[in-house]
């Protein structure tokens, strides 16, 4: 089998890379280390891509562009792929204000390079697309919450379980990039549903593990980790540190595929995160990383919340869990952090 993963030196695209491979297929991975450009040195995923072809057995990268159209069907063309993984994207949430047209071109028309290449050249490939519960804008703060010492939680007994994919997706503040990847999120959707290609849409919640380049506007548990060892300072921006996400490592989104690969349902939407097991505000994983690693975060508690940010947020999982039913959380919140320690400690010492 053949499998393209977009974004393969990311997060999600090097654990996809490593199973894939590990299972004896063909990966072709597509990055060209745009992190580098939205966030500069420390966002680079460069090391992940050296470590990944240092590790792998059928794996090579292709430094394309996704918005480049041209590139991306001939490479469709010349090696059909049996699967595509799409993770490529401008993942900040307050990133995409300062460069909305880079922003959109690579979440929006990116997606739809690849959708259309698919559909011309691999009709009968799955098309697994990560999109983001930021689709979902600021529609879940209009749950009514219970405020506690260390976080929020839902009030109403029916949202314990979380937001499920009936929550609205329009008439709602997104972001411009929650705006970007709704667009990408409902394109990949119709591109099953009308053309009938094997597309499923996965919006994740907070999707973190060990080769995670968190960076302050992206990925806050794995930059939490960062300044925990290194010990730099860290703002919380609002909610007095209460808000609530929910953890899912990148190895348990893989699987999700996997299950999605064997068993395509076209252009059904899926919620996918850590579940109420794997939640927990900033303040809960503060003490968390303090008691595991024994680092000491510094931290200062802004007044001004991110525009359009969840205060709760918890993926109900019950419809990915009902289609498939041997798919389930494997790492808990604690190994993820456990794990995170020691990757960013070792870093830390070999630089």
């Amino acid at each position: 089998m053949r499998v393209i993963v977009t974004g393969s030196s990311g997060l999600i695209g090097s654990a996809a890379v490593r199973h894939w491979d590990a299972a004896g297929d063909q990966v072709i991975g597509i990055d060209n280390d745009m992190r580098s450009t939205f966030f500069g040195p420390d966002g680079s995923t460069r090391w992940n891509q050296t470590q990944l072809e240092s590790e792998t057995q059928n794996f090579r990268t292709e430094s394309i562009d996704i918005r480049d159209r041209d590139s991306i069907l001939d490479l469709f063309k010349n090696e059909t792929p049996d699967l595509i993984i799409h993770c490529a994207a401008q993942p900040s949430h307050d990133k995409a204000a300062s460069i909305p047209f880079l922003d959109f071109e690579v979440n929006a028309v990116g997606t739809l390079n690849l959708l259309e290449a698919t559909r011309s050249h691999a009709p009968d490939a799955v098309f697994c697309h990560m999109s983001t519960n930021k689709v979902y804008g600021d529609a879940p703060n209009e749950l009514p919450l219970n405020e506690h010492p260390t976080r929020w939680d839902y009030a109403r007994q029916e949202d314990y379980h979380g937001i499920d994919e009936t929550c609205r997706i329009d008439q709602t503040m997104h972001s411009l990039f929650g705006a970007s990847k709704t667009a990408a999120d409902v394109l990949a959707q119709e591109y099953g549903k009308y053309f009938g290609l094997k597309t499923g849409i996965f919006r994740g919640g907070c999707l973190t593990g060990a080769s995670h380049s968190g960076v302050e506007l992206h990925g806050f548990l794995s930059y939490l980790v960062h300044v925990a060892v290194t010990g730099k300072p860290y703002t919380i921006f609002g909610y007095k540190g209460k808000q609530v996400r929910d953890q899912i490592e990148c190895s348990d989104v893989v699987r999700a595929f996997e299950a999605f690969a064997k068993n395509p349902r076209p252009g059904e939407v899926y919620n996918i995160g850590g579940g109420r097991e794997n939640a927990a505000s900033v303040l809960e994983c503060i003490a968390l990383i303090e008691e595991i690693s024994g680092h000491r975060v510094e931290y200062t508690l802004g007044d001004e919340n991110r525009k359009g940010d969840h205060i709760c947020y918890i993926s109900d999982l019950s419809k990915l869990r009902r289609d498939y039913p041997d798919w389930k959380i494997r790492v808990s919140l604690r190994e993820i952090v456990s794990q995170m320690i020691a990757s960013a400690e070792a870093r830390r010492d070999t630089t």
